[in-house]
């Protein structure tokens, strides 16, 4: 059995998980750069039973697992993988299994986002370095309006961390209720009045069809010119051009960002030359602790598979 492990950037998957357990003849590869277009993913993996792959940072569409002869077993890490088409999979009989998670780190990674916004952080730290004290003012958190474009798993731990810093916390998603924002402590509002009056705006929805650019030019133009915008969910939810645009110009005070449409970031992306954002690689579940868990879970769909009982199966919608 020939198995391969994907996108392993900080090169920790052999240590993580006692892949000695693995059936014996079994030979594990392990990929620790992006493989490059479909054309050299499809060469690179032709030869390989079993792929483990990390999140959605390599595409699996019809058409490339269509070029994949001897893939038997999918394994994704996490519980939902928007990028592979399972139902391509489903028709060529490739079972596909997940992983669990530990924690919110997504949610910690938010808050890391707004402090460095809100307390300039990154900023002072360089101008330190470069001998300059003190070279601007930074913002109160405490008495703000904290404005959640989601209140689910993640959102409510967000709301409730800004609720300890005394904020004034606000939420609106499609399908939110007033009951259910008052369970968390928070008001729920329309979604033009979050963005205008919000003075941080924090999105956690899952990416779909309807979510899809659901915050837009419009939502982004009715923020306060002081305004910090974070986005550690994902990158579809936002009009990027907009974003762009209105930092670019000034409307905004700030952004925080995650998440990008094209990772890892291009060297001539745009978002390099924005000063007033803080920019992360997509850290929002790159733990140790979800790491372990990702590649040890990932082992036990191997075994479980072999032993005819595969775990964590994802099926088509």
């Amino acid at each position: 059995m020939r198995i391969a492990i994907l996108d392993d950037y900080q090169g920790v998957a052999s240590d993580l998980a006692d892949w000695s357990r693995l059936p014996a003849g079994s030979s594990l590869t392990v990929f620790e750069k992006p493989l490059g277009d479909e054309d050299a993913v499809a060469a690179a993996l032709e030869p390989f039973d079993v792929l483990v792959i990390m999140r959605e940072r390599t595409p699996f569409p019809a058409s490339l697992i269509g070029r994949l002869p001897n893939l038997k077993l999918l394994i994704t890490t996490g519980a939902r993988n928007n990028a592979i088409d399972l139902k391509a999979c489903a028709a060529r009989g490739i079972p596909v299994c997940g992983t669990r998670m530990v924690g919110a780190p997504t949610a910690e990674l938010t808050w890391g986002l707004i402090l460095a916004l809100a307390k300039r952080i990154p900023t002072e730290e360089r101008a330190l370095r470069e001998g300059r004290w003190q070279t601007g003012l930074t913002g109160d958190l405490g008495g703000k309006r904290l404005g959640l474009v989601g209140l689910g798993k993640l959102g409510s731990k967000v709301a409730r961390v800004g609720q300890a810093f005394g904020m004034e916390v606000v939420a609106w998603s499609p399908n939110l209720t007033d009951e259910r924002a008052a369970d968390a402590g928070v008001t729920r509002v329309e979604k033009r009045e979050l963005f205008a009056t919000s003075d941080v705006v924090s999105v956690h929805l899952v990416l779909s069809e309807r979510t899809r650019g659901v915050v837009g030019a419009d939502e982004i133009g009715a923020m306060k010119p002081t305004a910090l915008f974070v986005n550690t969910s994902r990158a579809g939810l936002v009009d990027e051009a907009a974003l762009v645009h209105a930092l670019s110009h000034g409307h905004i005070g700030g952004a925080g960002i995650d998440v990008f449409p094209i990772e890892p970031l291009p060297k001539d992306s745009l978002w390099l030359d924005l000063p007033n954002t803080v920019l992360t690689p997509h850290l929002g579940y790159v733990t140790r602790e979800n790491y372990a868990v990702f590649y040890r879970d990932a082992l036990e769909d191997i075994l479980a598979w072999t032993a005819g009982s595969p775990v964590r199966l994802l099926s088509p919608a």
